[in-house]
């Protein structure tokens, strides 16, 4: 079995590509040594329709499904990790969550906003205290007649100090733990909020993470999602779907560091022949292609899963746990391949090593994607 595009799906990915290699790579540099977040390549997207791609026409997205998702986060993410990152994130997390299991009011005065890139969404789920243990969460919300009133700390959120609407996860009853975490809206200028800390990375340094501070932030009733209570299981299925996109990050970057793998070895002369004509390199180049289109079959299986209406869960996190680590591995073989040049940041395999730890951590850790695959295994 391989990956068969339909002719639709190919037109995608061309414009995914086309993009990345003119408007992205030249500003890749740029972008990570500055740690600039970039603006105008993120509005750029937007207008192509990469931050609504599977919500409805009807709210400003491209209506089409997860299965372009992915293609059009590989290909980002071939080039620039960091903007691949922002645009799968921004799909999946806050915009995914209010369009899961937001009310029909909700969706139609934040969706289309984000759709278009005139709002950019953050999810805050992470705190100091709590990052695998979400029901540890010490971010609190308590009812104030009509009003909630939210106060606490998250921490490590992606699109932190530049989004304009955030889903906030808090607990309502303090007793009864993630029982009662519920998932809240709140946007950017309500009073109490700020930003605190902007982190400084080792990768992905043009994608924005950034500590948020909630301090009587008070918000009215109608910017909960759904009920009292729900938060946390909301939050395990915005995160399954979360785990696709970053599977496809992963196989992207991976295959990013193939191609600039295979151009390396081809030119790159030792002993008087390029080195691609050494056994040595030319394992290195099979085993790395050979496990990228391994885990971009897991990637498409559980988006193909999501896109029928089918359970997901296990496939996203096989996906997820697969793909990481084989890009992992894959990028460290690329600046193997590249010797001391690899070492540089003349070349791009510099820059995918550094990014590419995030994925076996981010979406939850590689440890925890082992657990959800055990616990699935021993329930049948």
């Amino acid at each position: 079995m391989e990956v068969h595009l339909s002719d639709s799906q190919k037109a995608v990915q061309e414009v995914a590509r086309s993009f990345a290699e003119k408007e992205m790579r030249p500003a890749v540099m740029k972008y990570d040594e500055s740690q600039e977040f970039p603006r105008e390549l993120i509005q750029k997207l937007a207008d192509l329709g990469f931050l609504g791609i599977t919500w409805p026409e009807s709210l400003g997205g491209a209506g089409l499904t997860e299965q372009e998702t992915v293609v059009i986060i590989e290909e980002l993410a071939r080039v620039d990790p960091s903007v691949a990152l922002t645009v799968a994130s921004h799909n999946s997390l806050c915009s995914g969550h209010i369009m899961l299991f937001g009310t029909e009011a909700q969706r139609k005065r934040f969706i289309p906003p984000l759709a278009s890139g005139k709002a950019l969404g953050a999810w805050a789920l992470t705190e100091p205290g709590s990052g695998s243990d979400s029901g540890g969460m010490a971010t609190a919300a308590r009812r104030e007649g009509s009003d909630w009133v939210l106060n606490g700390t998250k921490t490590f959120i992606t699109q932190g100090s530049v989004a304009s609407t955030y889903v906030v996860m808090a607990v309502t009853d303090p007793t009864v733990g993630k029982k009662s975490i519920s998932a809240f809206i709140i946007e950017r200028e309500a009073k109490g909020f700020s930003v605190g800390k902007k982190e400084n990375k080792l990768g992905m340094r043009s994608s924005d993470t950034a500590t948020l501070l909630l301090e009587d932030v008070r918000i009215p009733e109608s910017q909960l999602i759904g009920e009292v209570g729900e938060g946390f299981k909301q939050a395990l299925q915005v995160l399954d779907g979360g785990r696709i996109g970053i599977a496809a990050l992963s196989v992207g970057i991976a295959q990013g560091a193939l191609d600039a793998s295979l151009r390396y070895a081809k030119e790159r002369q030792q002993f008087g022949k390029p080195i691609a004509e050494y056994q040595a390199i030319q394992w290195k180049l099979a085993d790395m292609a050979t496990e990228i289109a391994a885990a971009r079959l897991l990637t498409h299986k559980a988006a193909w899963l999501k896109t029928d209406g089918q359970p997901f869960g296990l496939a996203a996190s096989q996906a997820k746990y697969c793909a990481s680590e084989m890009a992992v591995k894959a990028t460290n073989e690329a600046v193997q391949i590249h010797g001391g040049y690899g070492f540089t940041k003349e070349y791009p395999v510099e820059k995918l090593y550094r990014d590419v730890k995030l994925m076996t951590i981010g979406e939850g850790t590689s440890e925890v994607q082992k657990m959800i695959i055990a616990r699935n295994l021993l329930r049948s």
